[in-house]
């Protein structure tokens, strides 16, 4: 079984800053791209960022210069620091990664979400 778990969600003044983290467990032989994914009420699920296995890195238009992906390879982990944070922010973030198991299955995982609230 693969496993994601995100941490780092919360309250925050518009302005602050969160930091979010994800980390895989379970029967992982390699992981590709990772990911944050959001989902506002009422609305569809977007990409936030994702960033590959060798660090380079995507953003959606509405986030660019504001957060920042990064992962750590060693600890199967993926962050995402976000700055500035504005009430439109709000929503429910999902991890995401596409993992090789130890079977040799690629497969494409999600974590159950955190959510963060910016308050304005």
């Amino acid at each position: 079984q693969v496993q994601l778990v995100e941490s780092g969600g919360g309250l925050v003044q518009a302005g602050g800053s969160l930091r979010l983290s994800c980390a895989a467990s379970g029967s992982i032989f390699s992981i590709n791209a990772m990911g944050w994914y959001r989902q506002a009420p009422g609305k569809q699920r977007e990409l936030v960022a994702t960033i590959t296995h060798t660090g380079s890195t995507n953003y959606a238009d509405s986030v660019k210069g504001r957060f920042t992906i990064s992962r750590d390879n060693a600890k199967n982990t993926v962050y995402l620091g976000m700055n500035s944070l504005k009430p439109e922010d709000t929503a429910v973030y999902y991890c995401n990664a596409y993992i090789l198991k130890s079977g040799l299955v690629w497969g494409d995982y999600w974590g159950k979400g955190t959510l963060v609230t910016v308050s304005s």
